[in-house]
């Protein structure tokens, strides 16, 4: 098998867009990661994978400590620019500290982790992390397959109310 057919395999598993976060002296640090899964309930344990040459990898070891942003449809755009080597990646984007960590304004979902594990595997390390806070909302997330952004198609085909809508319907 050649590493080309290996990748085309996998761009045809829609993953969900995340952007992984930490901070330390030097400020926040960020890269856009779409291996994100879910692993435990309990513990709430979820995993990342991260290229050994990742600068992210070292400062998240360092740390002890990462925050997984997942993006929103239509923020393509940010996606872009924290998988884009040597943009300043935070000059132009909404964020603040949570939990000590960053977390990027419009996101639909947000956990602060604790690295629980680390597992060598190849080329990557997983990390999985220990959900020590989440938060997420009923929006449309961004997903990535075939090469190309979208959303999930029940989202596209479908919008939600807002839940404002819902609880003023359930009080009547």
């Amino acid at each position: 098998m050649s590493d080309q057919h290996f990748r085309d395999l996998m761009a045809g598993v829609c993953a969900p867009v995340t952007v992984v976060t930490t901070a330390d002296a030097q400020g926040p640090h960020g890269a856009t990661v779409s291996s994100l899964a879910s692993l435990s309930l309990r513990p709430a344990l979820i995993s990342i994978a991260l290229d050994h040459r990742s600068a992210l990898l070292a400062r998240i070891r360092d740390r002890g400590r990462f925050a997984v942003n997942v993006l929103a449809s239509g923020q393509d755009q940010l996606a872009t620019l924290f998988a884009t080597r040597g943009a300043d990646r935070f000059a132009t984007t909404g964020w603040s500290l949570a939990e000590g960590l960053p977390r990027l304004d419009g996101v639909v979902g947000w956990a602060a982790c604790d690295v629980w594990q680390t597992v060598e595997a190849g080329d990557h390390l997983l990390l999985i992390g220990s959900v020590t806070r989440a938060a997420s909302t009923q929006e449309a997330p961004l997903v990535y397959g075939h090469r190309t952004f979208g959303t999930h198609s029940r989202f596209a085909a479908r919008p939600r109310r807002p839940i404002v809508d819902d609880i003023t319907a359930c009080s009547r």
